[in-house]
């Protein structure tokens, strides 16, 4: 690949599980040539609420040097894969409000013609998966995106069996990130990539 693709992946984690899928899929994309940015949004609870959970306060200490996406990022990007937890169905709050200030670029067009896609963990089996990452999605294709979901491209993803986008049960943390979902976030990565070198390359010429 002569000029890189710029990929930002840009994340929220409370405990962990969407940092450390976030971590698998910026490796993958670094293997295929990709310049990466791996990238937090900021966190909106407050303190108390934090050091409530064992687990929160210890992934928010582990990860306090992670930097925090701004719309730049956004607008570098070629493309951008995104990950969040699911809350009542929907992408959390703290991603919400990152989308939200996007607006200035979005007016601008600036957010257009890049590809996008997402990764995203429950609590629960199911637990809202799909429809966190379909309402994901609705804000790229007001952006003018490329949406790049990994659908059943790959076997991995016949035993993954989300063709939205990589997820991951947490079971309230008791269940571990294991092979399954690092090999579908490792497909979803270098799919992404050659997706998005492809338009970056048809767009040039």
């Amino acid at each position: 690949m002569s000029t890189p693709v710029k990929l930002a992946v840009i994340y929220y984690s409370s405990t962990g599980f969407n940092a450390e899928i976030a971590g698998e899929v910026a490796d993958a994309a670094r293997k295929q040539g990709a310049e990466v940015r791996l990238l937090k949004v900021a966190e909106l609870a407050p303190q108390s609420a934090i050091e409530s959970n064992e687990a929160w306060a210890a992934h928010a200490a582990a990860t306090a040097d992670v930097p925090e996406a701004t719309q730049d990022d956004v607008v570098w990007a070629d493309a951008v894969i995104f990950g969040s937890p699911t809350r009542f169905g929907n992408i959390s709050s703290q991603l919400k409000q990152f989308l939200d200030t996007l607006g200035g670029a979005w007016a601008q067009g600036l957010l257009a013609d890049k590809v996008y896609s997402g990764f995203v963990t429950t609590a629960t089996r199911h637990g809202g998966q799909e429809s966190t990452l379909l309402a994901l999605y609705n804000s790229f294709h007001h952006f003018g995106g490329v949406v790049v979901a990994p659908g059943y491209t790959d076997p991995v993803k016949f035993v993954d069996g989300n063709p939205y986008g990589t997820s991951h049960v947490d079971a309230q943390g008791g269940n571990p990130i294991g092979d399954e979902t690092r090999n579908a976030a490792r497909h979803q990565a270098e799919r992404v990539v050659r997706i998005a070198a492809a338009l970056k390359r048809g767009l040039a010429a």
